[in-house]
């Protein structure tokens, strides 16, 4: 789907690891925050940069153009060999990855031999089979395109309609174009070839846009092959430890797309993995060099779990429900932004990737229902308000628990206490000085 968001957190992954300048000379747009609209009230929520340069921003574009500069960026290093073809296996030895087998440009099937086999073939990941305990879930399709000749309310944010039946993301991705992304139940996607899914766009969410965007909306639905749709999977990270391979990104780990933060979570990945191999002089005892590595998967959870958990939360907070207990989490999460200070400033640094503590998620998640049956109880409690107040704190609870479990409540709470927390590199070989 064309387009992709980068959340300033993201921003600061790509400044560590040196790559800021690829998102220069592509027309990148910068992102600042979002605008949440519902039953025409709003709540703006803007990502808290005070304390960083002003450079660090959120930034939307092209993924195809970032793609290519981070080739170039990549192509002009003395240590880097670049070899195009398409992997079609792993190469596996008495249970170790020996490295891959692929098709290059020509169709010819040829193998690439490594000490670490690095797996980073995304959501689409075709190898994490034999790395892990893959169970992916398709909540719902994101249908999307681009829109022209128009403007969002506010420059540089990004805008989430909270509709019926679907909530609806606007954010630009250069000077003159805007992605549209709507949010479709699994079992209700309509066809797009027989015209069904332009005639659901055009009666079911046209009406619910932002008047300044209606016409350009219409006219991008309208416009031939304009219109494509992308499954937003959600799969937990459940590896097992494969020697002489690594499972990295959304081949590891998938969450919901609203919040765009599937990129973040990449490149804090690489991050993480740069700075554990760094001190490594060689790599060639693949059973040793895989015990080190098992830290890894601890180390990544407070970015990666709070990340993956507040999407698929909102994912559901967000979409229309029948529930009012739903509906009221909804309008206590807007009144919640609304609050400002300490409130809406700690949800939106989690949303933007800058707080990565799924300490700091928990509290804000059940302070906001907390808040929620504290406005359902005024002016004066009722046993139907706390009996609805009590639906609210089970739909919240329903809501966060499962995704806290599935996250790994001991890695992600009491890291201390995992084994792997601790591995240490192993120690250099003298009789080896040099990096397989």
């Amino acid at each position: 789907m064309a387009g992709e968001s980068l959340i300033p957190g993201g921003y600061l992954k790509l400044i560590e690891l040196g790559l800021e300048d690829c998102v220069d000379e592509i027309d990148a747009q910068r992102l600042l925050g979002y605008t949440l609209y519902k039953d025409g009230k709003e709540a703006q929520v803007s990502f808290p940069l005070e304390k960083f340069q002003s450079h660090v921003a959120g930034r939307t574009f092209h993924n195809g153009r970032f793609v290519q500069r981070l080739r170039k960026k990549v192509a002009s290093l003395h240590n880097i060999s670049l070899e195009q073809g398409t992997v079609t296996s792993l190469i596996e030895e008495n249970g170790i990855v020996k490295g891959v087998q692929y098709k290059n440009e020509s169709g010819q099937v040829l193998t690439a031999y490594a000490s670490l086999t690095i797996v980073c073939d995304g959501c689409f990941s075709n190898l994490r089979r034999s790395l892990c305990y893959p169970k992916v879930d398709i909540p719902s399709y994101f249908v999307g395109f681009i829109l022209t000749n128009c403007n969002l309310p506010t420059k540089n944010y990004g805008a989430i309609i909270l509709a019926h039946p679907s909530p609806i993301v606007f954010s630009p991705i250069s000077s003159t174009e805007i992605r549209c992304m709507v949010n479709v139940p699994s079992e209700k996607v309509p066809s797009v070839s027989n015209g069904e899914m332009a005639c659901y766009l055009k009666t079911q969410v046209a009406p619910k846009v932002l008047p300044e965007l209606y016409d350009s909306f219409i006219s991008a639905i309208e416009k031939k092959g304009n219109i494509r749709i992308a499954p937003n999977k959600i799969m937990a990270a459940a590896p097992h430890l494969t020697p002489g391979a690594l499972l990295i990104g959304d081949a590891l780990n998938m969450r919901h797309a609203i919040t765009g933060g599937g990129m973040t979570v990449a490149l804090s990945d690489v991050v993480i993995l740069r700075d554990l191999l760094r001190p490594l002089h060689d790599l060639s005892d693949a059973s040793t060099i895989s015990k080190y590595l098992e830290s890894f998967y601890t180390l990544r959870k407070p970015m990666s779990s709070t990340i993956n958990i507040l999407a698929n939360v909102l994912q559901k907070v967000f979409s229309a429900s029948s529930n009012p207990a739903m509906e009221n989490l909804q309008h206590t999460f807007l009144g919640y932004l609304r609050l400002g200070g300490m409130f809406s400033y700690g949800a939106s640094a989690m949303l933007c990737g800058l707080c990565p503590s799924p300490l700091s998620l928990a509290f804000h998640f059940f302070s906001i229902a907390i808040y929620g049956v504290g406005r359902l109880l005024l002016p004066f409690p009722s046993p139907k308000r706390l009996w609805d107040g009590a639906k609210l704190l089970w739909v919240a609870s329903s809501i966060l628990l499962p995704y806290i479990y599935s996250e790994g409540i001991r890695q992600m709470f009491f890291p201390l206490t995992v084994p792997a927390y601790y591995r240490t590199p192993p120690k250099k070989d003298p009789k080896r000085n040099f990096m397989h």
